[in-house]
Order: C-alpha cells, then sequence, then structure tokens
C-alpha cells in the first residue's frame, strides 16, 4: 500500500506543468540556469502561466523576497533582453512573463516595504535596464508586429505606469522618462488601423505620462503635448475619445428607447437608475466612472493644446460598428458628443463620484469658453449640428421636442440652462453651479467682444437665473448656514449686468432688448427679496459680510430699471383703467421711456479671471487621476491571448 501511495504521489508531481514546477523552484531562490545552460532559451519557448507567477511572488513573505531577488532581477533582464528576439512566441511570452513579474512585483513591494526598483532590478542597473526595455518597446510599437504583440506592449507599459495608486509617487516612472515614448504613441493614433486596435490604451497611457509630477518638475509629455500640432495625431486623438463618448451615449439612449410604464417616478428609475442610481455602489461608481480616463484626456488635450482646439468640430467618422447596432446618419464631432455626454451625466450629483465627474466636465467647458478660436467655431452659424441633449425628466415641465440644428453655442447654452433649472435641490451643489454660470458668463464675454449676435432664446436662459435666485431666496435659511450663496447670487446678477450694459452689441434684436427689461419689471419681486436678503447679512458682521455687500451693491442697476419703470406702468394703467395689461402694451411704456432713465457705469463686467489648474483644483486631479489609475489597473487584461490568433498573425516563426 505504501509504495503505492508513493507511486500517486509522484505521479501527481509529474501531473504538474514543468512550467509551474520552474516557477517554484525559481522563487525558492535555486539557480536553475547554472544546472542548464539552455534554460532561458527554454523557458521563453514555454507558455507563461502567469496566474500562478504571480501567485508564487505573492506568497513570498520578506525573508523569502530577499532570498528570490537576485532570480527575479535575473528574470526581469532575460525578459527585457528577449523582447529583441527575432522568435517572436518567444517575444510574446517574454511580454507576458514581464506583465505578471511586474504586476505582481508591485502588490508585494507594497506589502513588503520594498522598492520595486529594487526587486525588479537593483538601483544600480536600473537606469541601463529601463532604456533597453523602452528601446524594444519602441521597436516593437514602431514596426510591423502583428496587433496582438502591440496590444502586448502597451498593456506592460499601463501596468508600469499604474503600479502605484499615486502616479507621483511611481518610483519606475523616473526612469520610464528617460527615454520618450511619445513619438511612438502619437504614430499609433495618426495610423487608422492601428488608432482603432490600440487608440483607447494610448491616449490613457498619454494621459497617465502626462500627470506624473506634473506641477513639480519638467515632465517631457506635457511638453510634448503642448506643443504637438501634427493634425493627423490630434485628430486620431480626439476621435478616440469621441468614440468613447458616443458609446456611452448610445447605451443610454438605447436605454431610454426602452418601453417604459408607470409613473413618471418609475420612468425617471428606469431612464437614470440603471446608470446612476444603482443599490449597488460599486456598480453605480464604475458606471459614473467609466469614461473618466478619456474625460481627463481630453481635458488635457484641452488646456495644454491650442492646436487641439481646431480638432472639435471637426466631423468624426465612427469605428466600424457591428450590424445589429444602431448608426446615425448625422454628422458629429467631439465637441456636440461631449455636450450630449455631459447632458447624461450631469443628471445625478448627488454621489463623490458622479459629482467629481460632472465638475471635470465643466472644467472641460470652462477651458472650451476662454478659448477665442473654439469659440469662433461654437458660433459659426455655417456649422449647425442636430444634438441630442438628455434631460432630467421632472414632473413640473412638459416634454420639450428636440431643437433642430442649430450652432454648438446654442446646444451649449441649452446644456448650461438645463443644468440650472434640474439641481435646485436642499444639498446645493454650489461649486457645479459656480463653474456653470462661469462657463455662460465666458461665452457672453465672446459674443459681447466680438459682437456676435446669436438667435437664441434668450428668454430661457433669464428664466432659468431668476428660478436659481428664487430658489435661493426661498432656501436662504438652510443654505446660507452651509455656504456661500451670495457669491453665486452676485454672479448671476452680474450676468443681467452684462446685458443690460452691453446688450444692444450682442443681442439679435432689439426686441430681444426690450424683452429682458419687461423680464426685469416683470419678476421685480424677486430681485427686490435678493437686495433685502443681501442688504441684510451685509449690515451684520459675519462670514458672508464682504461677498453680501458686493451682492448689494451689483444690483444698483437692476433696482434702477425697476424703480423708472414700475411707476410709468402704474401711471399708464390708471389712464388706460387697466389691471391685467399685454406683454406689448408693458412694452410698448418701456419704449417710450427709455431716454430718461439713468444707469451707472459699472466696471470689469466682461472680465472674468482666467482658468489655472494650480493650486485651485491640483488636489482633484490628484484623486481623479489616482481613481483612473485604479480603474485602468483593474481593466488590464495580459492573460487571456489568443494563442491560435497570434500564430495566425505571425507571417513566419523561425
Amino acid at each position: 500500500m505504501a509504495s503505492r501511495k508513493r507511486s500517486g504521489s509522484g505521479s501527481k508531481r509529474q501531473l504538474k506543468e514543468k512550467i509551474v514546477q520552474i516557477y517554484e523552484s525559481f522563487f525558492k531562490g535555486e539557480d536553475l540556469a547554472r544546472l542548464n545552460p539552455n534554460f532561458w532559451d527554454e523557458l521563453f519557448l514555454l507558455k507563461p502561466k502567469v496566474a500562478h507567477l504571480e501567485s508564487e511572488i505573492l506568497r513570498l513573505n520578506e525573508e523569502q523576497l530577499v532570498t528570490a531577488k537576485e532570480n527575479i532581477n535575473a528574470l526581469f533582464v532575460q525578459c527585457i533582453e528577449t523582447l529583441g528576439n527575432e522568435h517572436q512566441l518567444r517575444v510574446v511570452y517574454a511580454l507576458q512573463t514581464l506583465c505578471a513579474l511586474i504586476s505582481a512585483v508591485y502588490k508585494t513591494s507594497g506589502q513588503c516595504g520594498f522598492d520595486v526598483i529594487d526587486i525588479l532590478m537593483g538601483f544600480d542597473t536600473a537606469e541601463q535596464r529601463m532604456r533597453l526595455l523602452l528601446s524594444h518597446c519602441n521597436t516593437i510599437l514602431n514596426g510591423d508586429a502583428p496587433p496582438n504583440l502591440k496590444s502586448l506592449c502597451l498593456k506592460l507599459l499601463l501596468l508600469m505606469v499604474t503600479g502605484n495608486d499615486n502616479v507621483s509617487q511611481n518610483t519606475l516612472l523616473e526612469f520610464v522618462m528617460l527615454i520618450s515614448i511619445f513619438e511612438t504613441l502619437i504614430q499609433l493614433l495618426s495610423d487608422s488601423r492601428s488608432r482603432q486596435d490600440h487608440g483607447h490604451d494610448v491616449v490613457l497611457l498619454l494621459t497617465l505620462l502626462v500627470n506624473y509630477r506634473k506641477h513639480e518638475a519638467a515632465n517631457p509629455y506635457i511638453v510634448k503635448l503642448s506643443i504637438l500640432d501634427d493634425e493627423l495625431a490630434l485628430n486620431g486623438y480626439g476621435q478616440v475619445i469621441s468614440w468613447s463618448l458616443s458609446d456611452f451615449c448610445r447605451a443610454f439612449s438605447q436605454d431610454q428607447k426602452e418601453p417604459q410604464s408607470g409613473s413618471w417616478f418609475s420612468s425617471l428609475s428606469n431612464i437614470v437608475g440603471n446608470m446612476f442610481l444603482s443599490e449597488d455602489t460599486g456598480t453605480r461608481n464604475q458606471q459614473i466612472r467609466a469614461n473618466n480616463g478619456v474625460l481627463v484626456a481630453l481635458y488635457e488635450a484641452v488646456h495644454l493644446n491650442r492646436n487641439f482646439v481646431s480638432t472639435l468640430a471637426q466631423t468624426q467618422t465612427e469605428p466600424p460598428t457591428p450590424p445589429d447596432s444602431e448608426t446615425t446618419s448625422e454628422p458629429s464631432n467631439l465637441l456636440g458628443t461631449f455636450f450630449q455626454y455631459c447632458s447624461i451625466v450631469m443628471q445625478d450629483t448627488k454621489c463623490e463620484a458622479s459629482f467629481n465627474t460632472v465638475k471635470l466636465c465643466f472644467l472641460v467647458l470652462t477651458c472650451v469658453a476662454e478659448d477665442h478660436y473654439a469659440n469662433s467655431v461654437m458660433h459659426d452659424v455655417n456649422l449647425v449640428f442636430k444634438i441630442q441633449l438628455h434631460r432630467l425628466p421632472m414632473r413640473h415641465r412638459t416634454i420639450i421636442p428636440d431643437k433642430p440644428s442649430q450652432t454648438l453655442a446654442n446646444t451649449l447654452l441649452d446644456l448650461l440652462v438645463e443644468f440650472v433649472m434640474s439641481h435646485m435641490m436642499k444639498k446645493l451643489p454650489l461649486e457645479l453651479y459656480l463653474l456653470c454660470v462661469g462657463v455662460m458668463h465666458r461665452i457672453l464675454c465672446y459674443q459681447k467682444r466680438c459682437r456676435v449676435r446669436l438667435t437664441y432664446q434668450w428668454k430661457e436662459l433669464w428664466t432659468s437665473l431668476i428660478s436659481l435666485l428664487k430658489f435661493i431666496i426661498a432656501n436662504e435659511g438652510h443654505l446660507a448656514k452651509k455656504m456661500n450663496i451670495f457669491h453665486l447670487a452676485h454672479q448671476v446678477i452680474n450676468i443681467f449686468n452684462l446685458f443690460i450694459t452691453y446688450g444692444d452689441t450682442f443681442l439679435y434684436s432689439p426686441a430681444n432688448y426690450d424683452e429682458l427689461y419687461y423680464e426685469l419689471i416683470r419678476m421685480h419681486q424677486v430681485f427686490d427679496n435678493v437686495y433685502s436678503m443681501a442688504f441684510r447679512y451685509s449690515a451684520i458682521e459675519g462670514e458672508f459680510k464682504e461677498t453680501a455687500l458686493k451682492l448689494t451693491n451689483s444690483l444698483v442697476n437692476v433696482r434702477a430699471i425697476i424703480n423708472h419703470f414700475s411707476p410709468k406702468i402704474d401711471a399708464w394703467l390708471a389712464g388706460q383703467a387697466l389691471s391685467t395689461p399685454s406683454e406689448d402694451q408693458i412694452l410698448e411704456v418701456v419704449r417710450k421711456n427709455y431716454d430718461s432713465l439713468t444707469l451707472k457705469l459699472q466696471d470689469s463686467l466682461d472680465q472674468y479671471e482666467r482658468y489655472t489648474e494650480n493650486p485651485r483644483h491640483s488636489a482633484f486631479f490628484t484623486a481623479m487621476v489616482r481613481s483612473v489609475v485604479n480603474d485602468t489597473k483593474l481593466n488590464i487584461d495580459f492573460a487571456s491571448l489568443d494563442l491560435q490568433s497570434i500564430l495566425q498573425e505571425f507571417s513566419t516563426i523561425t
């Protein structure tokens, strides 16, 4: 019996694959290469078992890690050298082994407190090894290597970049900065085929490299991205972002088209709930954050590169779609797709992850709204697009039919008005409102400066801002304890002041200007209440005294208009023995009494503080990039390669 057991036991040992046996011996510190001169040549002809490789390394405690360190160094070095081998299957297996090795060592070094560089290659040879590794990566990505091989190479680079949650504390990246892969990545974006195969990974990789110590030292990727003027590459970069956002929008639109039943509440739950309001917080956050990588990429390009702005409104071609998917015949562009995407994600700001996504959207819009060329494109009446903006279903409003083709500026203003109208809640997202009103202000400043007369339903914008003021007044007791609502109200009043002072230079017609005065007079009670509230807080010592005083002073012209026209309208009504005049009758009184109105000239209405990321938003982007790093890390799959597909891709294997 005993001999049979030994025999059985031996059989079990023999069933273990050779590569697994090698891993087990190797990480115990055994020198397998000394016993077999052909060890490394043979190793890279064996298909890696990446799960076993990772688990063997993760099983090591601190003492065992020190014992195995020399072998790990040797394996890392041999993998790098094999990347230059003409036998492409060896290259594939070396890349897979490197991926598993780097992934596992990052996890282990974090647990044991060792430096990842020391474990992988030793400090003395780190620069030399990394230069060789990146040189081989450049060769693979630049050459005519099969798509699967290039894809694996990009996954390796992404693993290196995402090893540490904080990309700026990733010591491996100090060495990645030594030899540039920027030109190689740009070349992949310039080629239509490689863009479809690898575009998403390339854009993510560039974005993460740009965020390495971006405010501390000279980062070559920031410099190179900011001066890039290759139109093909910039268009390719934009297309990759556009494809990702389009997929998201298409899925959401399809979800909306599915049969709805029940009350407005169930409709809301069906439309928004599946994407945002899931009970499973993890799933909800994952859905919201799904596109944050490309969103940060869009931000970096718009923020850093003036040349990129010219690609925003160019008609984009979509990648091939499955036969059963819905395609649109409408021309699309990155800016229009981004507006539609914003209209979806802006519907929910309740949890931190979704709030941050919406903030990121507004920061992109802020950069766009400050750019002169972007504004000229958005206001170009020869560039019109039919863009579907999604609106949050609410009980008190009817469904508005989709608007026809219009300028991008019209669509952007519609998006901003929609945000203002749909986020008046007890937990007011003040920061988002300030960003929203800031974008609105920048657009109007451009129109005033360039005397652009946009055909727009301005009453919708004025109504939304007056509604916001009404909400602030109604909830003053609750809100003023938690936030500076006077600052927001001041920004809103300044927009009205911009219209009052300069409206004749950019409103489409004199009738628009008359309508503005009509709305101010009609809703005078709201402005009176804002003044009363501001005056109260400006008269007492408190946190918001100074801002309340600014708000009080900013109302001088609005109050002058109300105080000038109201008695004249009352006198006219009394003379006509009317109690309910028509809008036209009121407007007629307004027109006849413009000349006797005296307004105070207010300074700096068309000025704003230019956007800067550092220091105000640097902590936000550190957290956002950390989130992108974690999400990217979870989605790097280097294990499940289709070997048959790879073999077919290789024209010859020696």
